[in-house]
Formats: structure tokens, C-alpha cells, sequence
């Protein structure tokens, strides 16, 4: 016994020891009634302070797993209900948890890229995040702003909040909306987990008429999981070079009836693309001729490295409320602090809130305020300049290297974090990513994004991580990689 006692460095060296006689007591190493080691005794046991045990005995007393009898000692208390006690009637009930999940546990697990696509090992050049470069994390302000709102705050922040969200922020918010050219009458906002609760939300509240819903494919891969969990059929309108092919989605629109459309207009998922605003007007049009609400994914608007902005569509909405906006700032500030937005009519976030009630209660109060507070300070725009700068020069150094080494293939992407790449059709990324990981490089695979089951020749590299050196590396070893395979095969492709 006790050889197994191994401190940590950086914590109470008291609860770390009453920690570990509990665990003795819970498994049953100790039985109630029975006296524990004296204080001397087991401090030369453990090799710890004497006071750190008498502390540590007073803990476990406090919390009921002990008890003291003046001049005799401490002893475990009777009551104390230990994890294995023998008995018959608990000890060979097991459950097939296998045999008792629903459709969506199943469902879910399937569609789950991080359990089931390729892992990085060690020393592997990653094309497959695009999360933030956390070097360019504003740390300092961030600090400001949390000692900054705790000072004002901190009781309120601590306890609970409210489902629609933290005042200052979503006023904020407001303000920031507008100022993309938003027409807010009639409209409010909702805080939510990031954009991923906030869809959720969305699909949970709205009705299922027709059971399917229009998408741009490929499209966003946890938009179209969410989708296919909350069994939707989910229909791809194929893309053009500035956007959803309209033709396409016209003649989809007089097909069939959808319930909503899901489009990622700006930096488009997975494949950068931003569409004109042109389109933007025309897409707005047909939607509202054939009554179809539209969510729209705000993604990472943020990061473009050229050119004005581009109101979002539920700007280009006008006054009318059939767009549901959802933001996020997780790809241009701290995907940390999970504080995403819906924008929608006021109606609809009036039920809206009582869904997330229901859900989640409500974001965390604290996430909220320390988000409201660096942006009050005016350091999004600061950060904005130098993370698009930074962004802006390795968009333009993959592109470069793509253009070198991968010059039979398409390229996509007006900014954002990736690039999306297509191969001549027949060859396979799916070979290509075998081959390249035995060499020490991932990509992401473009299939997962169609809606169709299409896309085999196609692949994302997110450079937002990578160093120039890896960038340039990596890509050279993907187009090697790409070439050996299209001249084994002598027909060209793969």
C-alpha cells in the first residue's frame, strides 16, 4: 500500500493526501470503524509533513469519511458506502449499452471525423485545422479584460445568467450587426455555445414540412452532420466560381418544396469561396419567391485579405425577416470562449430562447463578459489587422506553392484559413492522403463535405497552423506524391 502515493508538483500537498486515503476508503481498503495510521505514522509513510496529514484528517472528518475519538485517533466512518462491498445482488449486473443507443448516438459516432479520420502523429505536417494560430492570441488584453469585468462584476458574473444572453454584449452586438448593414427592426439576438449550438437550436425549433433542405455542395461538414442527425434530407446545389449556381438552385426550387436552405455565402466551407454580391441580390430574390427561409452561416467573414466588405445576405434582406443569421467569432479571435449569435425575427428568438433554456440554460455569463469587454476596449480591430496580415501572407504562400507543385489541379479560395483543391476527375485524394501520410503529411479529404457522396477527387488544406517552412514542404511532397500517382496508373489517373 502507499507506494502508490506520488505527489504533484503545484497543489496542496494536504488535499492531495486526503484525496488518497478517501480513495482507500471508497475502495474498501479501509472498512468503517477501522483507525487509520496515526499523523506521525503516515506522514514517514508517505513521506509528506506531519501537519499535511492533520490537515488532511480534518478535511476528511469535515466531508463525513472520518471520524475522531479524543486520544485514540481518527477512524473511517461507518456510514461510509464503499464502491465494491461483494454484494451478490450488485456485483454481476452489467448492461449492453451497445444494444440501447438511439438512432442519433449511432449516427452520431459514425459521422465523427475526429474518432475516425487520420490521426497526426508526432513530427506530421498538418494540413487538417482550420482553427486559429493561437501565437497570435492578444493574451495581454484578453487579461485586462477579465481582471477588468471581475472588478466591476464578478458576483454577478459567477452565478447564473440569462438564456438570452449578457445585456452589454448582445447591445454590442447589435451595433456590430448594423454596422454590416443589417436592417434591425423586428429582428433580435440570442447567445449561444458557439455557432454549432445556435444551428442546433435553429433546426430543433423549426418545423419539418417537408423534411428537406437546400445546401451549397459541398458544404460546411458539422452543419451537414447536424443536419442528417435531426434526419433531414439534405439536398447540394453545386457551386460556380462566385457562388451557388443559380440555375442550378432555380431549377432545384421548382423540383421540390424545402423547408429551409443552409448557405455559407462568405468564405465558404470548404471551399473559400465568396459569393459576388450580384448573386447575393438575385439568391435573396428567388428565395423569397418560393417562401424559402434561409440560415445563414456568418463563418469567418472577418478574414478577407482584399477588396470591401460584403454585406451578408441579412443585409441584403432588407427589411424583410426571412434570413436567419448565425455569428461567431471563433475563427478570427478564441474559439475558447464559446460565444456565438442568432439573428433572426424577433419572433422566432422569442421560442428560440426557451429552447436554449431548455438546453444549456444559458452560455457562460463570464465568456460573455470577458468577450464584451475586449471588444469594448477596441481590440478586435487591432487584432484584425494583424491576424489578416498574418493570414494574408500564408493564404498567399499556399497559393503560391499550390499553383508550383500542384499545377494539374483547381484551387479555391478568396481568404479565410484554407485553400480547397480539385483534381482532374478519376483521381483519388483518398490514395493521394495514404501516400502522403506515410511521408509525414495530412490533408483533409474533400468527400466529407458533399452532399451527394461525390467529390473523391477533391481535398481542403488549412494552412492556419502551419509553419511557412512545413507549408512550403508539405505541399511539395502532396504534389510529388499526386504525380507518382497519376504516372503509375499510365492512363493519367488515379
Amino acid at each position: 500500500m502507499y507506494h502508490d502515493f506520488k505527489p504533484i508538483a503545484g497543489r496542496p500537498l494536504y488535499i492531495q493526501v486526503k484525496e488518497y486515503i478517501r480513495q482507500q476508503i471508497v475502495k474498501g481498503t479501509f472498512q468503517g470503524g477501522q483507525k487509520l495510521p496515526s499523523t506521525r505514522e503516515l506522514s514517514l509513510l508517505l513521506n509528506v509533513s506531519r501537519n499535511s496529514v492533520i490537515s488532511a484528517y480534518e478535511s476528511l472528518t469535515d466531508d463525513g469519511y472520518a471520524y475522531t475519538v479524543q486520544g485514540q485517533g481518527s477512524f473511517v466512518s461507518a456510514t461510509v458506502v464503499h464502491g465494491q462491498d461483494g454484494s451478490a445482488e450488485d456485483a454481476g449486473w452489467r448492461l449492453d449499452w451497445s444494444q440501447r443507443l438511439s438512432r442519433e448516438a449511432r449516427l452520431a459516432e459514425e459521422l465523427d471525423i475526429m474518432k475516425h479520420g487520420v490521426r497526426a502523429e508526432r513530427g506530421t505536417i498538418s494540413f487538417t485545422s482550420i482553427a486559429p494560430d493561437e501565437s497570435l492570441f492578444d493574451l495581454e488584453n484578453v487579461k485586462r479584460a477579465f481582471l477588468a469585468r471581475m472588478a466591476v462584476e464578478g458576483h454577478v458574473l459567477l452565478n447564473y445568467g440569462y438564456a438570452k444572453g449578457y445585456k452589454p454584449l448582445l447591445d454590442y452586438l447589435r451595433q456590430y450587426m448594423e454596422q454590416k448593414g443589417v436592417d434591425l427592426d423586428g429582428k433580435d439576438l440570442l447567445i449561444t455555445n458557439g455557432f454549432t449550438e445556435g444551428f442546433d437550436l435553429v433546426l430543433s425549433a423549426l418545423g419539418r414540412k417537408h423534411g428537406a433542405v437546400l445546401c451549397e455542395n459541398p458544404t460546411h461538414h458539422t452543419a451537414l452532420k447536424n443536419m442528417r442527425l435531426h434526419g433531414l434530407e439534405v439536398c447540394g446545389v453545386p457551386m460556380g466560381a462566385d457562388g451557388i449556381d443559380l440555375a442550378a438552385l432555380e431549377a432545384s426550387l421548382k423540383q421540390r418544396a424545402y423547408d429551409w436552405a443552409y448557405l455559407i455565402p462568405s468564405y465558404h466551407n470548404p471551399t473559400g469561396i465568396v459569393t459576388s454580391p450580384e448573386k447575393r441580390h438575385v439568391l435573396m430574390k428567388l428565395m423569397a419567391a418560393y417562401q424559402v427561409p434561409v440560415i445563414e452561416d456568418g463563418f469567418n467573414e472577418e478574414l478577407r485579405y482584399s477588396g470591401s466588405h460584403v454585406a451578408p445576405l441579412i443585409a441584403a434582406a432588407g427589411s424583410g425577416n426571412g434570413v436567419i443569421y448565425l455569428g461567431s467569432f471563433s475563427k478570427v479571435l478564441f474559439p475558447g470562449l464559446r460565444v456565438g449569435w442568432v439573428l433572426a425575427d424577433k419572433d422566432l428568438i422569442y421560442y428560440l430562447e426557451s429552447v436554449k433554456r431548455a438546453r444549456s440554460i444559458h452560455t457562460s455569463t463570464l465568456d460573455q463578459s470577458i468577450l464584451y469587454q475586449y471588444l469594448l476596449g477596441g481590440n478586435l480591430e487591432k487584432y484584425l489587422r494583424r491576424a489578416r496580415t498574418e493570414y494574408k501572407r500564408k493564404y498567399e504562400l499556399t497559393l503560391a506553392c499550390c499553383k508550383q507543385y500542384l499545377p494539374d489541379a483547381a484551387v479555391s479560395g478568396d481568404g479565410g484559413l484554407h485553400l480547397f483543391v480539385t483534381f482532374p476527375e478519376g483521381f483519388s485524394t483518398r490514395e493521394l492522403l495514404m501516400a502522403c501520410k506515410a511521408q509525414g503529411v495530412i490533408f483533409t479529404l474533400g468527400e466529407m463535405f458533399f452532399t451527394d457522396g461525390t467529390g473523391q477527387n477533391t481535398l481542403r488544406l488549412g494552412f492556419s497552423r502551419v509553419s511557412d517552412e512545413n507549408i512550403r514542404k508539405g505541399i511539395e511532397i502532396i504534389g510529388n506524391a499526386a504525380t507518382r500517382l497519376r504516372n503509375g496508373r499510365g492512363n493519367g489517373q488515379c
